[in-house]
């Protein structure tokens, strides 16, 4: 049975991944590590791929760990990256980001999550259901400070023009965090939010499938 190594969203975890059908492959989801002082993506990159334990593997990212995925293929040979909700390059980052990461806004106003700002938030991230919003709320208040810090200041600040031989790119026309006008993906789902892997799980699923059998 082949594996899939699968690295959530920014802060999140496995939860990401429950509701995929994958059929004969299993799931592996490579856990968030906690960042070592001024550790670089590349190092942060390092240590997380040592979680990997087959050759050639297949790397399936989500958000922020899309990107992570592309840093990990630098490192070594892949048979596939599949992103999900994600962007390919620097080219892809909304404009906004790219001028906070510029602008170093992150560090002059550090991005906090308070309560009353959750139904933007949520709304930005299509999240629906009592269940997903739960589970967002989870993510925001268990992320160690130090990682949110770390990660929020490496997306705004990914420098990437590098891609995979063979990446494949699932996004949303109704992405909010990753508007789909500054991005060109292999599959797109119609009306597909941020958070499309669990509330359009199966048509996320029926794409993924057919991108492991080609």
């Amino acid at each position: 049975m082949r594996t899939i190594y699968c690295i959530s969203g920014l802060g999140a975890d496995e939860r990401a991944f429950s509701r995929l059908d994958l059929g004969d492959y299993r799931v592996k989801v490579l856990p968030w590590l906690l960042p070592v002082a001024k550790e670089t993506l590349k190092e942060y990159a390092i240590r997380m791929s040592q979680g990997i334990t087959e050759e050639n593997p297949i790397l399936l990212g989500l958000s922020f760990g899309g990107m992570m995925s592309i840093e990990i293929a630098k490192l070594m040979p892949v048979e596939k990256v599949i992103l999900i909700s994600s962007i390919k390059s620097v080219k892809e980052l909304p404009v906004w980001m790219r001028n906070a990461g510029k602008f170093k806004l992150n560090k002059v106003f550090p991005i906090r999550s308070f309560k009353i700002l959750e139904p933007i938030q949520n709304r930005r991230l299509g999240v629906t259901t009592r269940e997903e919003k739960e589970m967002v709320r989870s993510y925001r208040k268990n992320a160690p400070h130090a990682y949110t810090y770390w990660a929020i200041n490496e997306v705004l600040n990914w420098q990437n023009e590098w891609q995979p031989p063979s990446v494949f790119h699932v996004h949303g026309d109704a992405d909010k965090i990753f508007p789909i006008q500054k991005i060109n993906p292999t599959h797109v789902i119609k009306e597909g939010g941020h958070f499309m892997i669990l509330n359009r799980a199966p048509e996320v699923s029926a794409i993924l499938r057919q991108i492991l059998q080609a």
